[in-house]
C-alpha cells in the first residue's frame, strides 16, 4: 500500500469521526436532559416528603407542648390552692388569737373599772379625813396663837431669825476654825512631804564646764596635732565644730565648745589619735566618725539608764535618745539629765505622799526639760520646744501641760504640773546644784537694780537673796497706793523681757508715809 492510499484512509477516518460526533452530540444532550428531569422529579418528591415529615413533627411537638402546659397549669393551680388553704388556716388562727386577746382585754378592763371604783371610794374617805385633820390643825393653831400672842407668820419669822443668827455665828466659827486648822495642817504637811522627798532623793552634783582638757604625752605632740601649715588642726576643727586651743599650758590641749556632744566627740577622737600616733587628715576623719558612732551609742545607753532609773516605761525611742543627749547639756553648771532624773524622783515621791499618780508625775518630771536637748538646733525656748516634741510623739496631755507650766509660762491646772514645778525648784535650789560666774552674778544684780530705779517715783532699790528678790522703795508723794500696784507690774514685765535668770524673782514694792513732829 502506497502513501496516497494511506493518506486517503486517514482522511476517510477523520471524516467518519467528525460525522459520528455530529450524530452523537444531540443524542448526549437529550440524555442529560432526561437524567436532569428525573433527578429534579426525585428532588421534588424528597422535598414533599421532608415537608410532610416536618409538619407531622411540628404537630407532634405542639401536642406535647400543650400537654406539658396543661400539666404545668394543673400543678400551679394545685400549689395555689394549697397556699390559699394555708393562708386561710393562718388567718383563722390569727382571728382566734385576736378574739382571745379581746376577751382578755375585756376582763382586764372590767377589773380596772372595779379597782377605780374602789380607789375612788378610798380617795373620798381620805379627803374626808384630811378635811377633819385640817380642822383639828387649824383649831390647834388658833389655840397656840391665843396662848403665845403671835400669829403663825410672826412665830415663823421669829424662829427663822433666831435660827439664822445662831447658824451664822456657828458657821463663822466653823469656817475660821477649819481655815486655821487647814492652813496649819497644809503648811506642816507640805513641809513634811518636801523634806521627806529631799531626804529620800540624795543626788550628787557636778559643775559642768564648756571646755575639756586633753592630756598629751609630751609637748612635741602639739606640733603633730597642728600639722604642716595647720592642716591637721583645721581638719579636726572643721569635722567636729570644736575650737582647739593650743597655748603654753604644758602637755595639754583645751577643747572649747558650748555643744557638749561635739566636745565629747572631739575629745574621744583626739585621744585616740594621740594613742595611735598617726595624725593626718584621712586618719582624723576616720577617728572622728568612729567617735561620733561611739557617742551616739553612749547617748542611747544614757537614755535607757535614765528610763530604768526613774521607772518610766513605754517612751518613744526618739524621746529616749533625746534624754541621752541631755547628758551632754548643762544649765547654770547643772547637768540637765541628772537634774531631770532628780526632778522625776522628787515629783514621784511627793505624788505618792499625796495619793496622786506617781508614775505620771515621774514621767512628767523626766521629760520637763526635754526641749533643752534641741535648743542648739531649733529656735525658741526649751519649754516651747519640749511641748512641740511631746506632742509630736503623742505624749499624755497632763505631761505636756506639766512641761508647759514648769516655768510658769501657763498657770498649772493639775496636781502633777504643780509637783513638777516644785520638784524643779527644789532640784535647782540645792546647795551646789548650780554654779554661776561671779561676773555674771554681779551683772544680774546690777541689772535688777537699774531696771527698778528707771521708773519714776522710785527712791531706792536693793537686790537681795542672791538676786531672787528685789525690794523697791517708792516716794509716797509721787506714787499713790493704786499706782504702786501698776509700778510693780511694770517692773516685773521689764525684768521678764530683758533678763535671763533661773527660777523666779520676787518684786517687793514698798510705799510708806511718815509724819514726824517734835514736842518743844
Amino acid at each position: 500500500m502506497n502513501s496516497s492510499e494511506i493518506l486517503s484512509l486517514v482522511i476517510c477516518g477523520v471524516i467518519a469521526l467528525f460525522v459520528g460526533l455530529l450524530i452523537a452530540f444531540p443524542l448526549g444532550v437529550q440524555y442529560r436532559k432526561k437524567v436532569a428531569e428525573a433527578e429534579l422529579g426525585s428532588a421534588e418528591e424528597e422535598a414533599k416528603r421532608v415537608l410532610s415529615d416536618a409538619i407531622k413533627t411540628a404537630e407532634s411537638k405542639k401536642k406535647e407542648a400543650l400537654v406539658e402546659a396543661k400539666d404545668e397549669i394543673h400543678r400551679m393551680r394545685t400549689e395555689a390552692d394549697k397556699e390559699l388553704k394555708e393562708r386561710r388556716s393562718e388567718t383563722q388562727r390569727q382571728e382566734r388569737r385576736l378574739q382571745q386577746k379581746e376577751e382578755s382585754l375585756d376582763r382586764k378592763t372590767e377589773n380596772l373599772e372595779k379597782k377605780e371604783e374602789a380607789l375612788s371610794e378610798k380617795l373620798r374617805l381620805a379627803e374626808a379625813k384630811l378635811e377633819e385633820v385640817e380642822k383639828i390643825k387649824q383649831h390647834q393653831f388658833d389655840m397656840l396663837e391665843r396662848i403665845s400672842g403671835y400669829t403663825a407668820e410672826q412665830a415663823k419669822e421669829y424662829l427663822l431669825a433666831n435660827l439664822e443668827n445662831e447658824l451664822t455665828h456657828e458657821k463663822a466659827l466653823k469656817i475660821s476654825m477649819f481655815e486655821t486648822r487647814l492652813k496649819d495642817e497644809s503648811d506642816q504637811k507640805a513641809r513634811e512631804i518636801i523634806s521627806q522627798a529631799i531626804q529620800r532623793c540624795a543626788a550628787d552634783h557636778v559643775a559642768e564646764v564648756t571646755v575639756s582638757v586633753v592630756p598629751l604625752p609630751n609637748d612635741e605632740m602639739k606640733g603633730r596635732i597642728i600639722g604642716r601649715e595647720g592642716r591637721n588642726i583645721r581638719t579636726l576643727e572643721t569635722l567636729t565644730g570644736v575650737d582647739l586651743i593650743i597655748d603654753d599650758t604644758p602637755e595639754a590641749i583645751t577643747l572649747s565648745s558650748h555643744d557638749a556632744v561635739k566636745r565629747e566627740i572631739a575629745r574621744i577622737a583626739l585621744e585616740r589619735l594621740i594613742q595611735d600616733g598617726r595624725i593626718h587628715p584621712a586618719r582624723i576623719e576616720e577617728m572622728v566618725e568612729k567617735a561620733r558612732r561611739e557617742v551616739e551609742s553612749k547617748i542611747k545607753q544614757d537614755g535607757d539608764r535614765a528610763v530604768m532609773e526613774t521607772g518610766v516605761h513605754a517612751l518613744h525611742p526618739e524621746l529616749v535618745r533625746l534624754l541621752g543627749r541631755m547628758r551632754y547639756r548643762s544649765s547654770y553648771g547643772q547637768n540637765v539629765l541628772v537634774h531631770s532624773i532628780e526632778v522625776a524622783q522628787l515629783a514621784g515621791i511627793m505624788a505618792a505622799e499625796l495619793g496622786a499618780d506617781a508614775n505620771l508625775a515621774r514621767r512628767a518630771g523626766l521629760l520637763h526639760d526635754i526641749g533643752k536637748a534641741l535648743t542648739h538646733e531649733i529656735e525658741g525656748s526649751h519649754v516651747a520646744i519640749g511641748v512641740d516634741v511631746a506632742r509630736k510623739y503623742k505624749e499624755n496631755a497632763d505631761v505636756i501641760h506639766a512641761i508647759e507650766a514648769h516655768h510658769g509660762d501657763v498657770e498649772p491646772k493639775t496636781v502633777v504640773a504643780c509637783l513638777v514645778q516644785a520638784a524643779d525648784a527644789i532640784s535647782a535650789a540645792r546647795p551646789g546644784a548650780r554654779r554661776e560666774n561671779l561676773e555674771n552674778y554681779i551683772k544680774r544684780l546690777e541689772k535688777l537694780e537699774s531696771i527698778a530705779t528707771s521708773f519714776e517715783g522710785v527712791d531706792k532699790c536693793f537686790a537681795v537673796q542672791a538676786g531672787r528678790e528685789v525690794r523697791v522703795m517708792l516716794k509716797p508723794e509721787v506714787v499713790s497706793d493704786d499706782q504702786m500696784i501698776i509700778v510693780a507690774r511694770q517692773i516685773v514685765k521689764r525684768i521678764e523681757d530683758e533678763m535671763d535668770y533661773p527660777g523666779q524673782i520676787k518684786v517687793h514694792v514698798i510705799r510708806e508715809t511718815r509724819a514726824i513732829e517734835y514736842a518743844k
